[in-house]
């Protein structure tokens, strides 16, 4: 794990799947954590759930001064924002709300300190209009959920933020265990949101169209695609496809990916109210007959047990 700056202490606004997810971590690296949410049960929800996560977090492995006693819930967040080298919030997803915040916390942080925002579509630039102070330290810091166990975080700075800060919050997040990557231009979902859509919008269609159930479509992707992917990307797979040679698989796929796609393109998934309802009940119809508790808890464990070899590898990402 690469050195991280000298951020020790952390504010976290909103405490819902994923930022109660966030706390779990910064908590598991030893940093102090002052978080605050409205929600009612807001607390004693935190509570339980970092209670649950984290023997997780212990078999990936904590940091020294990691502790549960490490954070402090309050009711307002104000007389602590001086102290927060690092702030990450994950209110909900409403620019209204987002630009009033984000003011409030430009004007009462640290001119230093980094404010990053959890935010899985709306672009930093679209909210920092009524910032003042400095703005230039303000970027989405988006997470795949969950952010404790899921490595990637999409750092997307706004054209305001200042390099400094963007290099800075890369380095913080990969001190963390992270792995970031840089969105160099801010663009609709950014980018993993971008291909999940891709991938979903085939799958609904498929499903929909009856060429294939849910329970089946799923097992295409666990048993095939999705094996490989959670170990080497599309473009590496593709390179070793061709034999090593990128080129050569382009060259070889091509001809039939371009007719694939034009089908694609022609029977594309319409989010209409009739084809939604359509979906729900094909996909409920299978998942309602599943134990969800259970598949999540089993997938949470894989994904430690993941997390921690391709930690271990040399070539892997």
């Amino acid at each position: 794990m690469s050195q991280g700056p000298s951020i020790k202490n952390v504010g976290v606004i909103g405490t819902g799947v994923i930022g109660s997810s966030w706390i779990a971590l910064f908590l598991a690296r030893g940093l102090s954590v002052t978080v605050t949410d409205p929600a009612p049960g807001a607390r004693e929800k935190l509570a339980a759930y970092l209670e649950k996560e984290w023997p997780s977090l212990i078999q990936i492995g904590l940091s020294q001064g990691a502790s549960l006693a490490n954070y402090k819930f309050v009711d307002s967040i104000d007389n602590y924002l001086e102290e927060f080298d690092f702030v990450q919030e994950n209110a909900p997803e409403r620019l209204d709300i987002k630009r009033e915040l984000f003011a409030h916390l430009d004007a009462h942080t640290r001119k230093d300190a980094i404010i990053a925002s959890s935010s899985s579509g709306i672009p930093s630039s679209q909210f920092v209009t009524e910032c003042k102070h400095n703005p230039a330290r303000i970027l989405i810091g988006h997470p795949f959920n969950p952010p404790h166990l899921v490595p990637l975080v999409e750092v997307v700075p706004h054209p305001g933020t200042a390099e400094l800060y963007t290099k800075q919050a890369v380095e913080f997040y990969r001190w963390l265990g992270k792995s970031p990557i840089l969105v160099k231009q801010e663009t609709p979902g950014f980018i993993a949101n971008r291909l999940q859509a891709a991938v979903m919008s085939e799958a609904y269609s498929l499903v929909n169209r009856g060429i294939v159930s849910a329970e089946d479509l799923d097992m295409a992707m666990s048993s095939g695609p999705g094996l490989r992917w959670a170990l080497i990307g599309p473009f590496m797979n593709n390179a070793l496809g061709g034999g090593g040679d990128f080129k050569h698989f382009l060259d070889h796929i091509g001809p039939a990916a371009s007719g694939w796609l034009e089908d694609m393109n022609e029977h594309r998934f319409e989010f209409t109210t009739e084809n939604m309802g359509q979906l729900a009940e094909n996909v409920e119809a299978w998942t309602k007959t599943v134990d969800m508790k259970s598949v999540e808890k089993e997938r949470d464990q894989y994904l430690v047990d993941l997390v921690k070899s391709k930690a271990e590898s040399r070539h892997l990402k």
